[in-house]
């Protein structure tokens, strides 16, 4: 197995767990009203969502333009994929619709893979160009563009 595929395997095993740590957490109680029970959370959701928001935009345009379209790019990428897999984190602990949990879930899981790849792939652009040659972007299948 090579070095990114034991990555990829940690992080889903990483990420499955803290899904099913955050599943666990999220359950309602039997015999809860439901509504009154999310109507509770609303606000504590709204003010993570909120925070969230702030802290991606805030993460993304920290690191200023390089005036490298390539580095530019994946600076702010990351922490925009980074807060998505907040949201997520967010709608697992207060939503409780089985279809949009599910799809947190699998935003979680996607965007922590593409967080990493990305994330290895910024540190090989700003690499010096003395040093070995840059790895090629690992495919992560699919269309990914022409």
């Amino acid at each position: 197995m090579s070095a990114a595929a034991r990555i990829r395997a940690r992080l889903a095993l990483a990420v499955t767990m803290a899904v099913l740590a955050g599943s666990a957490v999220a359950q309602p109680a039997h015999g809860h009203d439901h509504a009154a029970m999310q109507a509770d959370s609303a606000p504590v959701f709204q003010a993570g969502m909120d925070a969230g928001m702030a802290r991606m935009m805030q993460d993304m345009h920290a690191p200023g333009y390089s005036g490298n379209a390539d580095v530019d790019f994946l600076a702010m990428m990351i922490p925009h994929h980074a807060g998505a897999v907040d949201m997520a984190r967010l709608v697992l602990k207060h939503g409780r619709d089985p279809a949009t949990r599910q799809l947190a879930e699998e935003i979680m899981a996607g965007q922590t893979i593409e967080i990493e790849s990305m994330t290895r792939r910024l540190a090989a652009l700003r690499q010096p160009a003395s040093d070995s040659p840059r790895p090629e972007f690992p495919s992560l299948g699919g269309n990914r563009g022409n």
